[in-house]
């Protein structure tokens, strides 16, 4: 089934997770959107600010920045109503988990690029 996926820190920078997913989810063939509001291009795609910024809705959030920031976004993709939300590592902690867990958010604590079945290292 092909989703509407908001890559949460797309980046520029090939060598980052954040490029890397964008690259690999759209090799699968979804419907890609990198988020990062100090982007405004990411690998041809149009990058907006914040989730709440994308037109009609997101079915998966895909998550690459500081825990810290991986917090503070939850309510956003909580008012987004994005159905699925994976919080790749280094993107989460204890305290992410929590606030995850208290909104009621599907969250899932892995690597999205591995989960599609692709190695992030081929990207």
């Amino acid at each position: 089934m092909v989703k509407v996926v908001a890559v949460i820190g797309a980046s520029s920078d090939r060598t980052k997770f954040g490029n890397k997913a964008l690259r690999a989810f759209t090799a699968e063939g979804h419907t890609v959107i990198p988020v990062n509001p100090n982007e405004t291009e990411i690998e041809g795609l149009k990058a907006y600010a914040s989730v709440l910024d994308v037109p009609g809705a997101i079915d998966m959030a895909t998550v690459y920045v500081q825990p810290e920031v991986t917090e503070r976004l939850l309510e956003e993709f909580e008012k987004k109503q994005i159905p699925e939300i994976w919080i790749n590592p280094g993107a989460e902690n204890d305290a992410v988990m929590a606030a995850a867990k208290r909104r009621k958010l599907n969250a899932i604590f892995a690597c999205s690029i591995v989960a599609i079945g692709r190695k992030p290292w081929e990207f």
